[in-house]
C-alpha cells in the first residue's frame, strides 16, 4: 500500500493568494520528485467542534480558514528519498517565493503526520 503525509494549516485569509501559488508550486516539486499525488484544499465548511476539530486543534484565529493537504507516495522509502530531494530543491528554499513559505501562515500551529494507507477504494 502506499504512504501518506497529511498537513492541517491555518491559513490567514489575507494571505490566501500566496497559499495557493506556493501550494501550486510544492505540488510540482512533490510530484518531480517522487510523489504520486499532491493535493491541497482550502477549507470550505470546517466547523469548530464542541470537544475536538480541524480548526480546534490548529487554534484557529479570527481571519483565518484551514486547509488540508495530503501527499500520496508508492512508499515509505520512496517518500523519505523524495522528500530529502525536495527540501534540498532550490525552489522550495526561503526567500525563493514573492511570499516566503515561512510568512504565509504559522508553521507552529500546522499538523503533520505520516501513514501507511490501509485501504483505498475508487468509484469507477
Amino acid at each position: 500500500m502506499h504512504y501518506i503525509d497529511g498537513f492541517i494549516t491555518p491559513v490567514p485569509n489575507a494571505n490566501k493568494e500566496a497559499y495557493l501559488k506556493a501550494a501550486r508550486l510544492a505540488a510540482k516539486v512533490f510530484v518531480e520528485h517522487g510523489a504520486l499525488e499532491y493535493v491541497d484544499s482550502w477549507g470550505d465548511a470546517v466547523p469548530p467542534g464542541k470537544q475536538t476539530s480541524f480548526p480546534r486543534a490548529v487554534e484557529l484565529k479570527e481571519g483565518e480558514t484551514v486547509c488540508f493537504s495530503w501527499i500520496v507516495w508508492e512508499s515509505k522509502e520512496t517518500r523519505d528519498a523524495g522528500m530529502k530531494k525536495v527540501m534540498r530543491d532550490p525552489r522550495m528554499q526561503p526567500g525563493q517565493t514573492e511570499v516566503p513559505f515561512e510568512q504565509i501562515f504559522d508553521h507552529g500551529r500546522m499538523i503533520i503526520g505520516s501513514f501507511q494507507m490501509v485501504a483505498r477504494t475508487r468509484a469507477e
